[in-house]
């Protein structure tokens, strides 16, 4: 039997059969010692005899009675300490008198006198020594065995050399105890590997109550997108966290440690495989050139630089108007830098807002760049909705500001971050987005007229998760706390990419730009939000709680549609998209006025604009963004007080 699960099954004993199991112990050792007083007294290895018996019988008849007496049997052996110790003494000093009596003054047939007094002597040092055995050996295994009951049971999934490589990292672990492997390779099923045993996962919810197991760890580093999900799909009944790491081979090296198992993000449960980029692609615009990107600090603006500067820019120029989320960016990039391989890229941070003009001016002035990614925008919908003016002077009039600035300078490649909510907008965030395309496309047929260099571009897809506005963040942290989770329709689906996938395909598809080109991005399948929350829910071995499981963990709360908000997003206006050189990257024809045209009317929004004339707004974004069409009332906050003040109820 493995020495481990002997010591489980005999801890787990109850105390009179632990009792029983020490007095035999104690009598086999009064035996083995009076075996050995008769081998030392006469020199020799004597057979068990008649005279052996005697002296054994009254070994067991004086020992056991006068050990119970002084309570050896009630101590816990494996606590057992320098005060038991001591009563072994005395209990074996007043039985060594007992037996030395009866064996050496009074003698009994057959017994040398001298057994009388070497038995007591080494029955002293067999009953310490057993004592000790236990303290040390025992005791030890059960505190490991008691702290282990409470430390999560897992299993790893994967039974290759990334899970064995795992395991041995976790062997050490204080923090959780490894009870076994999942496989899907039937030969390996039954077998032992380094002493846990392969099991078919077919039987996870069997084997997740057998073994108690809490949390299952993915160790398989190759899996694509659609076996992690077919995998989900055997763990999600059991009720168990699924786990992953940032790396094995990062972890089994040392530069991380098992404290870094995180969470299985639900971004690598979602969309599909990403294509690998096309290196010619991503370095085309960047490589040894001088790179702009505005909104720097954002989700998608910050994952656009570290691709940047793994291309090996000249000079990367960040762009935000916050001070914190350009600190942070720029640090971590010059990590990237000292780490990577091209340690002699330039980072250089700047504080501006592409609306002030004079300032964005200036850097474009200072630096001429080559290749300008706009990613700065306001993005919230609720927010933008409840502070429209602000929203579309951002939006629409910061990129045209930085885009008539880029044509100034001879910047080549200019490429504008969109969004799906552009498309038949319901929200001023969506018709900002919009409107900002039209700019860049006015601009890149003003350009073509004028033999201008600069190339404009656009770039359209849905949300990308884990960015401050996605609701993975919001959810996972709505589950932390215990919930609700907060839904706003049942109905509501939503298209998601990774953000890394994302800002490749943004180089990417810039790269391949004529000039005008609005670009959309494959995203996949959309996903229904109560499905992610379900599933999210599931991730982190929790219940749900609904009308058919009223004692689960987490509930979902409907709280309604806000402000602008859509149940589908789109991606194309009309069914035009045309394909391009790579299979993720389509490329619209959509409508748009000419820059003479759209400039008066420009110059009408921002008269609104500067007085906040909310109504004035809604109407110039409904006559320039076809398909804008508002589905609520107007909430803007300083129009609703004044409203408010006023004592009227503001219009639809």
């Amino acid at each position: 039997m493995n020495i481990s699960l002997l010591t489980d099954y005999l801890l787990k004993l109850s105390r009179p059969v632990k009792r029983s199991l020490a007095l035999g112990a104690d009598a086999f050792v009064c035996g083995i010692t009076v075996w050995m007083a008769f081998n030392l007294r006469l020199e020799s290895w004597t057979a068990w005899s008649p005279a052996h018996f005697t002296a054994f019988v009254g070994a067991v008849a004086f020992a056991l009675p006068l050990f119970i007496v002084f309570g050896l049997y009630r101590a816990i052996f494996r606590y057992s300490g320098l005060p038991a110790m001591m009563t072994v003494v005395k209990a074996v000093f007043i039985y060594a008198a007992i037996y030395g009596f009866a064996f050496t003054v009074v003698s009994v047939p057959g017994v040398p006198r001298s057994v009388g007094i070497i038995q007591p002597l080494l029955l002293l040092v067999g009953v310490s020594l057993s004592r000790a055995f236990v303290r040390y050996w025992l005791g030890g295994i059960y505190q490991s065995l008691v702290g282990n009951e409470q430390l999560p049971r897992v299993l790893i999934y994967g039974a290759g050399s990334a899970g064995r490589q795992l395991a041995a990292a976790l062997k050490t672990s204080p923090e959780m105890v490894v009870v076994g492997f999942l496989d899907d390779d039937d030969r390996l099923h039954g077998q032992v590997l380094n002493g846990l045993k392969i099991h078919n996962p077919s039987g996870m919810l069997e084997l997740v109550a057998k073994l108690r197991v809490t949390q299952v760890f993915l160790a398989i580093p190759s899996a694509t997108r659609t076996r992690r999900n077919e995998i989900l799909e055997l763990v999600r009944a059991a009720h168990v966290q699924v786990r992953t790491l940032p790396g094995v081979l990062a972890l089994v090296q040392g530069e991380v440690q098992v404290s870094d198992l995180k969470e299985l993000d639900i971004e690598d449960l979602l969309g599909r495989d990403p294509v690998p980029p096309n290196p010619l692609l991503l370095a085309k615009n960047i490589r040894h050139k001088v790179v702009m990107v505005t909104g720097a600090g954002g989700s998608i603006g910050s994952e656009l630089c570290r691709q940047i500067v793994a291309a090996g820019p000249s000079v990367l120029l960040l762009v935000e108007m916050t001070e914190f989320a350009l600190y942070a960016i720029e640090h971590e990039l010059q990590s990237l830098v000292l780490k990577g391989a091209h340690p002699e890229v330039r980072v250089v941070s700047m504080l501006a807002n592409v609306r002030d003009a004079a300032r964005m001016d200036e850097i474009l002035r200072t630096w001429k760049p080559d290749t300008l990614y706009h990613a700065a925008a306001y993005k919230h919908v609720p927010l933008v909705e409840h502070n429209p003016a602000e929203g579309v002077m951002n939006n629409v009039l910061g990129t045209l500001n930085t885009a008539q600035l880029a044509v100034t300078h001879g910047v080549a490649d200019f490429v504008l971050i969109s969004t799906d909510k552009a498309v038949r907008p319901t929200n001023v965030m969506g018709a900002s987005k919009r409107l900002a395309e039209m700019v860049l496309q006015a601009q890149a047929a003003w350009v073509r007229e004028q033999g201008g260099r600069t190339r404009f571009s656009m770039v359209r897809f849905g949300n990308v998760l884990g960015s401050s506005g996605s609701v993975v963040p919001l959810f996972r942290q709505q589950i932390k706390d215990g919930g609700p989770i907060t839904l706003t329709d049942e109905r509501i689906t939503r298209y998601f990419m990774t953000i890394p996938e994302a800002a490749q395909l943004v180089i990417q598809a810039g790269a391949m730009a004529s000039g005008g080109d609005v670009f959309v991005l494959d995203m996949g399948e959309p996903v229904k939000i109560i499905d992610l929350a379900k599933r999210m829910v599931e991730l982190s071995g929790l219940a749900l709680k609904d009308a058919g499981n009223p004692s689960g963990d987490i509930a979902i709360a409907v709280t309604g549609l806000r402000p602008g908000e859509k149940l589908y997003e789109e991606l194309l206006i009309g069914d035009n998209a045309l394909p391009t050189g790579h299979p993720r990257i389509m490329k619209a024809h959509e409508d748009f006025l000419l820059w003479e045209a759209l400039q008066a009317k420009l110059a009408d929004l921002g008269t609104a604009l500067d007085a906040n004339q909310v109504l004035m707004i809604q109407s110039s974004l409904k006559e320039l963004v076809p398909g804008y069409q508002p589905n609520g009332e107007v909430v803007d906050w300083v129009w609703l007080e004044r409203a408010r003040a006023d004592g009227f109820k503001p219009p639809l």
